[in-house]
């Protein structure tokens, strides 16, 4: 696998309980198995909001900083100027929401060229970043 940064949904479907996501699950855990990949601080944002407050069954604070915590490991995107105002040129090039368009910036932050994302479309190039959706072939 390229280098590459991952979305959130992929963290979340790491931590899954639910039965019909397990094949998600599995591809999202496989993923992190691998090395090469990164993350972006609005990323772990969103993990910790979802992980402690959507998912069922919700996952404690500390739980959710451990996780948080064992992510920092792998390099990581800051949420600075730079970077917003990239997203801000995105957003106005591409459909998308600022925070999808703030996912591309960081991966080109990180200078990688590769997006995993169920929440982009799949084989879009976003000025250089390829986005890929692991769970296409699932069941």
């Amino acid at each position: 696998m390229p280098a590459a940064l991952l979305d959130t949904n992929i963290l979340l479907y790491a931590i899954s309980s639910a039965p019909d996501e397990a094949d998600k699950r599995l591809t999202a855990r496989s993923l992190l198995s691998g090395s090469d990949w990164r993350l972006s601080i609005q990323v772990l944002q969103e993990f910790y909001v979802n992980a402690t407050r959507g998912a069922t069954p919700a996952m404690s604070h500390e739980l959710a900083e451990a996780a948080i915590r064992q992510f920092l490991l792998h390099p990581l995107a800051i949420n600075d100027v730079a970077l917003m105002l990239n997203a801000l040129g995105i957003r106005q090039r591409y459909p998308l929401s600022f925070w999808k368009a703030a996912i591309i910036a960081a991966a080109q932050a990180l200078g990688t060229s590769v997006v995993y994302s169920e929440g982009l479309n799949h084989g879009q190039d976003y000025g250089g970043v390829y986005v890929l959706n692991p769970f296409l072939t699932l069941p």
